[in-house]
Order: C-alpha cells, then structure tokens, then sequence
C-alpha cells in the first residue's frame, strides 16, 4: 500500500466492515514522535532558498524523507519552518 520510505508504512492496516459486509483496509493514526527525543543526525541553518527538500536530499539522501525534519522539529506545517532565515532544524538519524 505504501512505499518503505514512507511515514505510513509500518502503521497497523486495520479493516471496517460497514453495510452489506462490504470491507475497506485502512491504515490507524500515525502519533508524531516528540522531536527532542529522535537521535540527531545533524542541525542546519535555514539559508535564502531552501526548501525542506532540498534540505532533507542533502542531509539524508532523498527529497521526500523531508517529513522527518518536520518530525523532527514538532512542525505541522512544513512550510514554517524554512520560513525564518538562519533558523536552526534538527535532522534526525533516519529509523527504519
């Protein structure tokens, strides 16, 4: 259903049965990590330009592992946090 590299992947697959018995398999809620607790990798400082993509095919290899940066950093909104020159993210050590 899910890529590996994806935040949704070892997330449980529940199933709903609703009328008729029909089934539909979704995916249970996904708890964001606390920030301070996930082993640092390394911190950045926001620079003119940067995107969370950007950010995260430096530091860990691959654009779309931005989303441990934002977990990383307790951000909902990942736009906030390259919004700020000079800000300071933490990127995690990418779990598997």
């Amino acid at each position: 259903m899910f890529d590996p590299a994806s935040r949704y992947y070892n997330l449980e697959t529940a199933e709903y049965v609703g009328e008729e018995g029909k089934k539909i398999a979704y995916k249970r809620r996904r708890f964001l990590p606390l920030g301070e607790e996930m082993p640092l990798l390394v911190e950045v400082r926001v620079a003119q330009g940067d995107r969370l993509d950007l950010i995260a095919a430096r530091t860990l290899g691959d654009p779309e592992h931005f989303w441990r940066i934002c977990d990383a950093n307790d951000a909902m909104n990942p736009f906030d946090l390259t919004s700020e020159i000079g800000r300071v993210l933490r990127v995690p050590v990418p779990q598997i």
